[in-house]
């Protein structure tokens, strides 16, 4: 199928993209590298009268690091991300959920800000954002301000970003050198959507002779409306000795809280059997990578 007819205007400046979507709210789309609109407009799914075009401001495009943070441009291209030297350095979870993004010409085109403000639940960048605890900035042509991960995805392709709005920046706190992570997801072939994925950082703590688990996060993909954080299962390891019971504990804890929805891919119960299993194996290597690090030591 081809879209519906449309004016197309490429922005030069972010002032004048927010100038835009001020006037012509309801019926204007962004676009940066198309990888989630432009099969939406094909399908007719979205019919906006006028498309802007924000791939040529080039301070959106972006890594940088300041304040203790790093800075991402919301049409950063996935490659750029992904071969960065200071996202390799500080951020190395973030190339290896990458390499899991479509195929190599999608992620050569398609922008980080573009999935996050796609919002969908079985997209991984979402589900990094919010393992990270990463902010993200918005701007109106009236007031700019920032919203946490946490709060920004409402829903399946819902987020609280307005019509007359832009996602701008996404800022990510620079962790632990030793920090451990670790990310797995299971799709039917290479470059499919996931049915489900695990991502994990922990960092381990001596305490009384024992390796005790400390600052862990985990985020799953695709078993939600919205990417997840098992903020209980956090709580019930964090501050524990890592062992086989206690990581059953968690397992049998995650399949008897998660609530994913059944698709035509497969069921509901499939799905949680599938995070379970997945996250065991990428806890045992997070904690595995976080043993590894030694203080002054490069990460692994």
């Amino acid at each position: 199928m081809k879209p519906n007819r449309f004016q197309y205007i490429s922005a030069q400046t972010v002032p004048e993209a927010l100038s835009l979507l001020n006037t012509h709210q309801s019926d204007v789309k962004i676009i940066a590298g198309g990888q989630s609109l432009m099969p939406m407009l094909n399908f007719r799914v979205v019919n906006p009268q006028y498309l802007i075009d924000i791939g040529r401001i080039l301070e959106l495009d972006h890594i940088s690091q300041k304040d203790g943070q790093i800075e991402i441009g919301a049409i950063t291209p996935y490659v750029k991300i992904e071969n960065s030297a200071l996202i390799q350095q500080h951020l190395p979870i973030v190339p290896e959920v990458i390499r899991h993004i479509a195929h190599l010409t999608i992620r050569n085109r398609g922008t980080i800000g573009g999935s996050l403000s796609h919002a969908d639940p079985a997209s991984e960048m979402p589900m990094l954002m919010r393992l990270l605890d990463a902010y993200f900035e918005i701007r109106s042509e009236s007031m700019s301000y920032q919203v946490s991960a946490h709060d920004f995805f409402l829903g399946p392709l819902h987020t609280v970003l307005q019509n007359q709005e832009l996602l701008t920046k996404i800022l990510i706190k620079v962790p632990s050198p030793h920090m451990g992570w670790a990310f797995q997801e299971f799709a039917r072939r290479s470059g499919d959507y996931a049915l489900a994925a695990v991502g994990i950082t922990v960092e381990m703590k001596q305490q009384s002779g024992k390796k005790m688990i400390d600052q862990l996060k985990i985020a799953m993909m695709g078993v939600g409306d919205t990417p997840l954080r098992l903020s209980s299962i956090e709580v019930l390891m964090n501050g524990q000795e890592f062992s086989a019971d206690l990581l059953d504990q968690a397992k049998d804890k995650i399949f008897k809280e998660l609530d994913p929805r059944g698709d035509l891919q497969s069921s509901a119960e499939f799905k949680k059997h599938l995070a379970s299993n997945i996250f065991t194996r990428v806890m045992s290597d997070a904690w595995e990578r976080a043993n590894s690090y030694q203080i002054g030591s490069a990460r692994l």
